[in-house]
């Protein structure tokens, strides 16, 4: 068991960078899916909050699995498909990691959606009533108090949220992408140990979740002080 760990264990080891480079990417579109979300969440233009539930809704029925290999396969579909009509452009690949990021960050954007919307409807409105009536425009109230305020209020959920797509990103895997889980298998499957290796990629995501929440929770008791 040593032999097989000390031979396949660094091949299973060089996925971490990439697993930790995806779920970065993809955490940075979901904020973004989520903060765009939560406006139209909040709009008072019907169509826009229609708009808003609509991409909750949506996320909530199709599994990850299933909307990951759509964008994979038929995003690249369209897309050259769209170049062949326009002429603008031959062909065009998505990467695995481009189709994983953007859909693990659309995926959790929804969940973002509603950890900012609950967020900003937890600030007394007396607040931003008064920054108005002093009269700050909305970046400068958004900036100065609603902003800081959201940011300890969303922190509990967002910890939530990041834990659950750091173990997402093992769908990856599915297409290609030589992340932890991917190098896991195929080193299992070399050295005919699945198990032990499926193991090892246990304990690795389970460090870097321990990691994640231990960072997280530092910084959470970090914005309790101010």
């Amino acid at each position: 068991m040593v032999e097989l760990i000390t031979e396949y264990g660094p091949m299973v080891l060089s996925g971490l960078g990439l697993t930790v480079a995806l779920s970065l990417a993809a955490v940075a579109l979901a904020v973004l899916f989520g903060i765009m979300g939560a406006a139209l969440r909040l709009s008072s233009n019907p169509v826009s909050r229609g708009i808003g539930r609509s991409y909750t809704t949506l996320v909530r029925g199709i599994p990850d699995l299933v909307l990951m290999l759509l964008v994979f396969f038929g995003g690249q579909t369209l897309l050259n498909n769209l170049g062949n009509a326009t002429g603008r452009w031959r062909y065009l690949e998505i990467s695995p990691f481009m189709a994983g990021s953007i859909t693990i960050g659309f995926i959790f954007g929804a969940y973002m959606t509603e950890t900012f919307r609950g967020a900003f409807l937890s600030i007394p409105v007396g607040q931003i009533e008064a920054a108005k009536a002093i009269g700050m425009t909305p970046r400068q109230y958004m900036a100065r108090i609603v902003w800081p305020q959201i940011v300890p209020l969303a922190l509990p959920s967002f910890t939530n949220n990041w834990l659950v797509l750091l173990k997402t990103t093992a769908l990856a895997s599915i297409l290609g992408l030589h992340d932890i889980m991917y190098n896991a298998h195929q080193a299992g499957r070399t050295s005919q140990e699945p198990f032990l290796f499926l193991l090892m990629a246990f304990f690795i995501y389970l460090g870097l979740t321990l990691v994640s929440d231990m960072a997280l929770r530092a910084l959470g008791r970090r914005y309790a002080l101010r």
